[in-house]
């Protein structure tokens, strides 16, 4: 007798949830009216984001990722921090034959290291920090041209767009992740990472 729990054909492959393990090695905020950032001694964490960060708030304009929406569409934001990892940074300077990739270039919040193929992560995941601030995530931050054409211009590359270019075609699933605050808190540098990555399937009816 066929168990009726069992997957039939017909039904997608679903994984188990699993648990990762990283580390904070910065943390930056952009304090201007610029994407760019630097780096602070911490970021204290609301639920509309980062204080003081140009990314803060509970709700933000739609843009060019939107077009669903009129441009300038007010709604809400789960895109409050931008994480990037340094193994990733530098295969995307590699692939641009650049000595580095900073992630106040990228107009990065928190570079987190120790995570296997960290902008890979999907939707849902959450990141629990231990000073007690939670993150969840949106989706990956898809590279732009504005973001490479920051990097183009700190890396002092010949042809400026060219460089632009290049960074949105290397740095795709490179670029790290968006995220917004689950639950509000401080995070600095040093504070281990728990990351409980959700059950996943790929939907295909």
């Amino acid at each position: 007798m066929r168990d009726p729990l069992a997957r039939r054909d017909d039904e997608p492959e679903v994984l188990p949830g699993r648990k990762l393990a990283g580390r904070v090695t910065e943390t930056l905020v952009a304090p201007f009216d610029h994407f760019e950032t630097r780096a602070v001694p911490e970021l204290r964490l609301s639920f509309a984001g980062i204080e003081g960060d140009l990314h803060a708030g509970l709700t933000r304009r739609a843009g060019g990722r939107e077009p669903w929406y009129p441009r300038g569409t007010e709604m809400r934001n789960a895109r409050q921090l931008s994480i990037v990892a340094g193994d990733e940074l530098a295969r995307i300077a590699a692939a641009m034959g650049l000595r580095a990739v900073e992630p106040h270039w990228l107009g990065a919040n928190l570079v987190i290291d120790g995570v296997p193929a960290l902008s890979m992560l999907p939707a849902g995941t959450l990141f629990f920090f231990s000073g007690g601030a939670t993150l969840k995530v949106d989706g990956q931050n898809a590279p732009c041209r504005v973001a490479g054409r920051a990097v183009a211009e700190h890396a002092r590359m010949a042809d400026r767009e060219a460089g632009a270019l290049l960074f949105a075609r290397v740095a795709r699933r490179l670029r790290g992740l968006v995220a917004w605050v689950e639950k509000p808190g401080t995070i600095a540098p040093g504070e281990a990472v728990s990351v409980r990555v959700p059950e996943q399937w790929i939907y295909r009816p």
